[in-house]
């Protein structure tokens, strides 16, 4: 989105704030983006996800509430409707620039009990939803709008910061990011706040309820058992994360925290982590307050003469381009640069800009086989190759 949608600015990288030097470059390839499914055009699509069930099909999320499927296949000429809730789905075109259908993720064991996960924004109140849905028994191709099952609810005190993105980890609990509620600089001091679920990540147990919850809170979270802490939490102090991913090889957990008034920044999210907000945006600091305890640096950090709204991508672990494996790929939503990075031993090893293209890019995508694609707002998706 736009800055529109969800995010703030994109920067650099882990110590260093420049765009590309020589040496930090070396080992990482330019790329190029080819259209991935020429026939396809989208509406603002945000998500995009492979059918979990070895069918080889597709689904891409439309940010004003469908979800369609169609065979992973460059020759696909058209497309079914798996869901469509924009009767529930507090519209852009309506209300805030972000709002809509913003995440999906399909249960690990989604062959056998066909459940898949949203996360929308809806109206009154304004709110984020996390919902449950299942697929069709009888017609793969569609899911049951009646099986809704509402998880989880979230008031928000204005239209923007909605985060969203849903990842099931390794480990099988579902990670949910949220914004920090909105407007300018978290005027309710969210971000350093554990008595709220805004400006997190969360994890919990989908399989499992505990009493009251329609969801389970898994011991091992952090702040488990902290008087006026939501056990909910996995890390705070984060302001917009839009767009994290899990690295398949490694298990890191990378996130992309669109910034306010200056920098974008580039996260590792570890267990009970402090990544600053609103204390500071990036590594500067930012008004008044002062946090609590120790803050966690980005990764990486980019100021906004480069590009005003970051993507979070992956970690490239396919096998078609070996000169990109380990690289880290993200992308400016408002200016459409590209950046690519290697982070080994705790440091950055290598950075660049690694593609400069006009158009918005919205979203990454990671096929079964770890290759990538990007979901931009002209309606198309195209894959990512190397220039090796």
């Amino acid at each position: 989105m736009l800055r529109i949608l969800w995010l703030a600015p994109i920067g650099g990288l882990a110590a260093c704030t420049r765009a590309e030097s020589a040496p930090a470059a070396a080992g990482i390839p330019p790329i190029r983006l080819v259209s991935a499914y020429p026939e396809l055009t989208f509406e603002r699509p945000v998500w995009m996800e492979w059918l979990p069930d070895g069918s080889g099909r597709v689904v891409v999320v439309e940010q004003a509430g469908r979800i369609l499927v169609f065979p992973d296949s460059a020759d696909a000429q058209r497309f079914d409707v798996f869901l469509d809730i924009r009767s529930k789905v507090r519209s852009y075109l309506e209300h805030d620039n972000e709002e809509g259908l913003l995440a999906l993720a399909f249960h690990p064991d989604f062959k056998n009990n066909r459940s898949f996960f949203v996360h929308y924004s809806a109206s009154g109140p304004p709110r984020g939803v996390l919902s449950r849905f299942k697929a069709s028994a009888g017609a793969p191709n569609r899911a049951d709008p009646a099986s809704e099952e509402v998880m989880l609810e979230i008031q928000k005190p204005y239209g923007n910061h909605n985060g969203a993105t849903l990842l099931f980890a390794p480990d099988r609990y579902l990670y949910l990011s949220i914004g920090d509620g909105g407007s300018k600089g978290d005027p309710h001091g969210n971000g350093q706040s554990l008595s709220t679920l805004l400006a997190k990540i969360l994890r919990i147990d989908v399989n499992r309820s505990d009493a009251g919850l329609n969801y389970a809170i898994p011991p091992s979270n952090p702040f488990v058992g902290r008087p006026g802490a939501r056990g909910e939490i996995w890390a705070y102090g984060l302001r917009n994360v839009w767009r994290m991913s899990f690295d398949r090889q490694t298990g890191d957990l990378w996130a992309a925290d669109v910034g306010q008034g200056r920098w974008e920044e580039i996260d590792l999210i570890v267990k009970g982590g402090n990544y600053g907000w609103n204390t500071r945006e990036g590594r500067h600091a930012h008004g008044l307050r002062r946090p609590s305890g120790p803050l966690i640096d980005p990764i990486a950090e980019y100021g906004h003469e480069q590009g005003l709204s970051v993507t979070g991508g992956y970690v490239y672990r396919g096998t078609r381009w070996p000169s990109l494996r380990g690289v880290y790929l993200y992308a400016d939503y408002i200016t459409g640069t590209f950046w690519g990075l290697r982070f080994e031993g705790g440091a950055v090893r290598g950075e660049r800009i690694v593609l400069r293209q006009p158009k918005n890019i919205a979203s990454f995508a990671e096929s079964p086989d770890g290759e990538l694609y990007v979901l931009a707002f002209d309606g198309k998706i195209y894959r990512i190759e190397a220039v090796e």
